[in-house]
């Protein structure tokens, strides 16, 4: 388990929950300057190392990030780097105005011609709701094509920080974006995040906020016990359909993320694999006949329907047969379409959807599909009472308890054809071998990117299946 602190710096934000956040810290004592200083200061020492000697450029607007950026201008100055401050309006908060009048360095208009190697946007932070100004935004692009690298200090200018959207067309990209006292959820929803580069966190004291989503965090897996065998271990069915290749690939996943015994199940109206890519290896058993008989088997911990099944009135009464069994599933690709409130769950269930699946969903539930994803992720699990993990390269969880988890980028190299079957493959083996929904998400999602990490790039969904173990391995307590 996280130690508290650890769970804290974890923590992703709104802009209220962060002013909140902020305010308790000035209640109990610390003022606004002594939390820029420390905010500053971090933030300093992180755009320093980038630096590493060079002239730095630093772009101050009017708020509380201006001053965050006075504070470096002088952490670096007293470092010993060139530093040229550029103001875009003057300080208009109390805390800025102190922050300028402890730099003692040269500070430029915003008409100034400014170069160098690398630009910091101190301009606002994450309290931004409309769009910058023509004049501002023209200056903003201006700078960071005047330099090599441009840093984002809490937010990149122009950025909605709740939403993840860009407020103007044309910001720059980022080789760094530095948050400041908690994540906040633009740092990880696209588009935003595809433009901060590495994201690092400045910790200035903040308290853990309950209701708060977290960062999706490595998990700790243990050997099996030394009086283990392979249905102690998980026995995990997935029910196959008339496209064979992605259950295939599935449990040839779940069969390298600690599940003790996977089979895969073909009723009899399914087609049977016959070309060699849809052969299933030596060490995955098939079973073959009518749905409800091969749902008897007393020993299943799990089971997994939806890659490869179809949306005939065939692949329903498999998932309502599915359904029925009433033991933790994980329903993915068709079986999201086929589901609706009609086909309530009966025991812990997993819903895999990407983006247009989670559409279908809303739709079925009657669910409005307004608002940022983890806020859309958390309706459905209420509404389906389901954990739910909205994939892609934004991905979060959300547990119908309420809570959400969000994932840090993955590889871009996962957008290849197959990979959404592995991931549920590795979510379906977690839950035959813990029985508990939310953490099998949370583990899966994590083997997934794990997975990808090691593959490399151009990896194919069989090199990402194959990889998995070795993702476990690197994870073992």
């Amino acid at each position: 388990m996280p130690r508290p602190r650890d769970a804290t710096l974890r923590q992703i934000l709104t802009v209220a929950q962060m002013r909140a956040a902020e305010e308790e810290l000035i209640a109990g004592g610390t003022a606004v300057e002594a939390l820029m200083e420390i905010a500053g200061r971090g933030a300093g020492e992180l755009v320093r190392r980038l630096a590493a000697g060079r002239p730095v450029t630093v772009l101050c607007g009017p708020g509380n990030n201006g001053g965050d950026g006075y504070v470096i201008a002088r952490h670096l100055m007293e470092h010993g780097n060139a530093v040229t401050v550029v103001a875009a309006r003057d300080p208009a908060t109390p805390a800025a105005i102190n922050a300028l009048g402890l730099f003692t360095g040269h500070v430029t208009d915003a008409q100034a011609s400014v170069s160098g190697d690398v630009f910091v946007d101190c301009l606002f932070g994450s309290g931004l709701t409309r769009a910058l100004p023509d004049d501002l935004l023209a200056l903003l692009q201006r700078l960071a094509a005047a330099h090599h690298r441009t840093v984002a200090v809490d937010l990149p200018s122009g950025v909605d920080s709740d939403r993840g959207e860009p407020l103007n067309t044309g910001l720059p990209a980022n080789a760094l974006t530095i948050a400041l006292g908690a994540w906040k959820h633009a740092h990880w929803t696209m588009p935003a995040t595809a433009t901060m580069g590495a994201l690092r966190l400045v910790d200035i004291g903040v308290t853990l906020r309950a209701e708060a989503p977290c960062l999706l965090q490595r998990p700790r897996f243990a050997a099996p016990g030394p009086d283990a065998h392979k249905y102690r271990r998980g026995l995990l069915g997935v029910v196959s359909g008339n496209m064979p290749g992605a259950p295939i690939l599935s449990a040839t996943a779940a069969l390298r993320a600690g599940a003790g015994y996977v089979k895969l199940l073909q009723p009899v109206l399914a087609a049977v694999p016959h070309a060699s890519s849809s052969t299933p290896p030596a060490e995955l058993v098939v079973r073959q006949g009518p749905i409800g008989d091969l749902l008897t088997e007393p020993r299943f911990a799990a089971l997994l329907i939806g890659p490869g099944l179809g949306r005939d009135e065939t692949a329903r009464r498999h998932l309502a047969a599915v359904i029925a069994r009433a033991i933790p599933t994980v329903l993915d690709a068709d079986a999201l379409v086929l589901l609706g409130p009609d086909l309530p769950l009966k025991a812990p269930t997993i819903l895999t959807p990407h983006q247009g699946e989670m559409a279908a969903l809303e739709s079925a539930f009657a669910l409005s599909g307004a608002g940022p994803r983890h806020a859309r992720a958390a309706a459905l699990a209420k509404a389906a009472t389901a954990t739910v993990l909205l994939k892609g390269p934004d991905s979060v969880i959300a547990d119908p308890d309420g809570a959400v988890t969000v994932a840090p980028r993955a590889s871009t190299w996962l957008s290849a054809a197959g990979t959404g079957d592995v991931l549920a493959g590795l979510v379906a083996s977690r839950l035959a071998v813990t029985g508990d929904a939310p953490r099998a998400a949370r583990e899966g999602l994590w083997l997934h990117g794990e997975a990808a990490r090691l593959c490399g790039p151009a990896f194919t969904a069989g090199d990402l299946a194959h990889a998995a173990n070795r993702a476990l391995a690197g994870a073992m307590s």
